[in-house]
């Protein structure tokens, strides 16, 4: 009997005994920097004559772990150890599939700082953020095991004279994720343990920049108990080893979260039958964001900038859901500028270990790609703070910027930057704000700081983003609670951490018996 669900606390890192804490963590996990993060296939490590150094974003030169990097021909045996253990697993009892799935929150629970830790070295993030991280994976292995019990149930039909009719839900079969770095924990454990948890088998190609993030959390499933072949770790280079997984025929579905770029591509490949393939592979393809906080004149001003500011720049807005729009209308516009503004300039850059508000972005190359639309961006906007790096340690640091007198229609608002760039449009009245709002090719997050309850009512309606956040942040999506997913070129809305999201990894079966 599984416990009732709650989602997992967090720590308030103010406190000096917490703060602690955490700090020890980070010491333990510094003694084993450079450790390897082998590819695992049915069980065993599997050795590779390449390798990926994961380095430390806030001192490039300080490696964190060295991962395996598999090939195709890896990745050929990764898909058949998902195959050759999915007839057993599949057919074991939902409610035992559900207490390893739930075994294995409680073992990162039990090792919550630890993983954290992990993530301030190889990602970036700061305590608060890194603990956040952690605590959603681990909601996610206690939901999805409650769920699947749930999905083990008949599913409801009508009776029929002279019939007996029954329908079911089965899972699929070996399915492959393919997770984003900016969540190397939450995001990776979600998408993999929830086509387990239903009864699929998998094969997790993790992102090249966190590669050690995955290999801790494949230790935590070998120390939960999950059988050999359930869930495979296949590091390595996307375009060869993504490429390879979602083109292959025994394939049976892709679990996608990242770029739009990349995403489209995905589902263009996936959907084209391969020799011998025997099914429409189903894929899940979750994006990008362009997301947008409306304040009118009615909200409460330094409420409204606390949460903008906050959206914006934690994990220094590599977020899908980071506000990086900023729509206000005239009346307020000016004063609300300036309050964000004091509040951006007042944010501490400086290094997660010492746990800064702003630290470095994830890579070199993403640093440089920011720099540029900063630059580019110039042409379009006011540039009203930051827009430089920080020199740093080496490490891959930006100051918080905000860009006004944005157009809606210039690359500022409508390209996502994935960084710690806010642009700020100026619009007439509210009528316009949601126009405006609307105005993207993603429909992700969005927020709205007003007192208005008939404006309130019009953006539930009318705001065409998957998740809507009334007077709060717009990021922090809790699971079981706010299921996530977004609309348009946001991707399939697959809602994550919702109660029928384990349904996309099955199909019903339904059985009739003349009597």
């Amino acid at each position: 009997m599984l416990e009732p669900f709650t989602t997992e606390p967090y720590s308030d890192f103010t406190d000096p005994d917490n703060a602690a804490a955490y700090a020890a963590a980070l010491a333990a996990a510094r003694k084993d920097l450079g450790a390897p993060a082998p590819v695992v296939i049915a069980g065993e490590t599997v050795a590779t004559e390449r390798t990926i150094r994961s380095v430390n974003p806030a001192r490039p030169e300080e490696v964190v772990g060295v991962a395996g990097s598999g090939d195709a021909m890896t990745a050929e045996q990764a898909l058949h150890a998902a195959w050759d253990a999915f007839p057993a697993w599949a057919a074991t009892p939902a409610e035992e599939r559900a207490a390893l799935v739930h075994r294995i929150g409680d073992v990162m629970a039990e090792r919550k700082l630890e993983l954290a830790a992990w993530m301030t070295l190889e990602a970036g993030k700061n305590f608060a953020e890194s603990e956040a991280d952690v605590a959603e994976a681990i909601d996610f292995c206690r939901y999805y095991a409650h769920r699947a019990i749930d999905m083990a149930k008949p599913v409801p039909v009508h009776e029929y004279p002279g019939e007996t009719n029954e329908s079911f839900l089965l899972p699929m079969g070996a399915g492959v994720a393919i997770p984003p770095w900016n969540f190397p924990v939450a995001i990776l454990v979600g998408m993999t343990v929830g086509p387990v948890a239903a009864g699929n088998t998998m094969v997790l190609k993790p992102a090249s920049n966190t590669p050690v993030l995955g290999s801790r959390f494949m230790e935590m499933v070998a120390e939960a108990g999950l059988p050999p072949g359930v869930i495979n770790f296949l590091p390595g280079p996307g375009g060869e080893i993504g490429d390879a997984l979602v083109d292959h025929p025994r394939t049976r579905f892709v679990n996608f979260t990242g770029s739009k770029e990349v995403g489209l591509r995905i589902a263009q490949r996936a959907a084209t039958i391969q020799p011998g393939q025997q099914w429409l592979k189903r894929a899940y393809m979750e994006m990008g964001g362009k997301d947008a906080i409306i304040v009118d004149e009615t909200a409460d001003l330094a409420a409204a900038a606390d949460g903008i500011v906050r959206s914006a720049y934690g994990f220094q807005g590599q977020k899908c859901s980071a506000c990086s729009r900023l729509i206000a209308v005239d009346a307020i516009h000016d004063a609300l500028l300036d309050e964000v503004v004091a509040r951006t300039e007042a944010l501490e850059i400086g290094s997660p270990e010492d746990n800064k508000a702003v630290g470095p972005v994830i890579s070199a190359a993403q640093h440089r790609t920011i720099l540029e639309e900063i630059e580019r961006g110039k042409d379009e906007g006011r540039l009203v703070t930051g827009g430089a790096p920080v020199h740093l340690d080496g490490g891959y640091y930006l100051r918080p910027t905000v860009f006004a007198d944005v157009d809606p229609h210039a690359r500022l608002a409508q390209h996502e930057i994935f960084g710690p760039v806010l642009s700020v449009i100026r619009v007439p009245g509210f009528e316009e704000a949601v126009r405006v709002a609307n105005d993207t090719e993603f429909g992700l997050t969005g927020g709205l700081y007003s007192q208005d309850e008939d404006r309130i009512d019009q953006v539930r309606r009318d705001f065409h983003v998957g998740n809507l956040y009334i007077n709060r942040k717009i990021t922090g999506a809790l699971v079981g609670i706010q299921p996530f997913g977004g609309f348009k070129m946001s991707g399939s809305n697959a809602k994550a951490g919702g109660p029928d999201y384990l349904r996309l990894f099955m199909e019903m079966k339904s059985v009739t018996r003349r009597v």
